[in-house]
């Protein structure tokens, strides 16, 4: 299997938007997630792990506040696996206020 590291972005919005989806025949380990909050204001975040196969979504981070101006690092010193088709799904507080990178290994 060959490994690639790969970022994965989006500025996040009052709806949920897929942030990443695991390639098809691939594992993905999700190496870290930092989220950063580009406004005067305290925001609220949500992640959303979408299990593709067993149809189910489930709530990993629920309105977490991140300070103004601040960038945090959510996964700090945790691992988690996607497979093939799982996703995650974001949502902010307010449109465009948050911009989350994601960086991942595939392994394929």
């Amino acid at each position: 299997m060959a490994n690639s590291f790969k970022n994965a972005a989006i500025s996040a919005t009052t709806s949920y938007q897929t942030l990443y989806t695991a390639p098809s025949l691939s594992e993905v380990v999700v190496l870290s997630l930092l989220v950063t909050n580009k406004t005067s204001n305290v925001m609220g975040v949500t992640f959303r792990f979408n299990d593709s196969s067993a149809a189910a979504s489930f709530q990993m981070l629920q309105n977490v506040q991140i300070p103004p101006n601040t960038s945090l690092e959510l996964m700090q010193g945790q691992k988690y696996i996607l497979e093939a088709g799982d996703s995650y799904s974001v949502l902010a507080e307010a449109d465009t206020s948050i911009d989350i990178v994601m960086g991942v290994m595939e392994k394929t």
